[in-house]
């Protein structure tokens, strides 16, 4: 059972940036892809970005493209995602989510375990 811890989230004005962290308990973490997912009040879990296990293949959702980050350190089992520009409509919980499975995907469905989430705001 891997277990995941984010860390992060926080309140700032749009245009800011701010750098999630997602611990994972698991020794065998290098062998598994993450991914970060987002959801808004009211509305569905939304895809953010993904990794593969080796950090050589990376898939991003267009409305963060060019923006976020997402990058793994294995000798320190975390996962990391960088946000930069951020806006309004990037307010959210935001979920690190690990697959049992070292090719990233974009499906939430195909993702094992959750953590508990970070809320992320950003005021304009």
């Amino acid at each position: 059972q891997v277990q995941l811890v984010e860390s992060g989230g926080g309140l700032v004005q749009a245009g800011a940036s701010l750098r999630l962290a997602c611990a994972a308990s698991e020794r065998t973490f290098g062998a598994y892809a993450m991914a970060w997912f987002r959801q808004a009040p009211g509305e569905e879990r939304e895809f953010v970005a993904a990794i593969s296990w080796r950090g050589t293949v990376t898939y991003y959702a267009d409305s963060v493209k060019g923006r976020f980050t997402i990058s793994r350190d294995n000798a320190k089992n975390t996962v990391h995602l960088q946000m930069n520009s951020l806006r309004p409509g990037d307010t959210a919980v935001y979920y690190c989510a690990a697959r049992d499975s070292p090719v990233a995907t974009m499906g939430g469905g195909a993702y094992d375990y959750w953590g508990q989430g970070t809320q992320v705001t950003v005021s304009s």
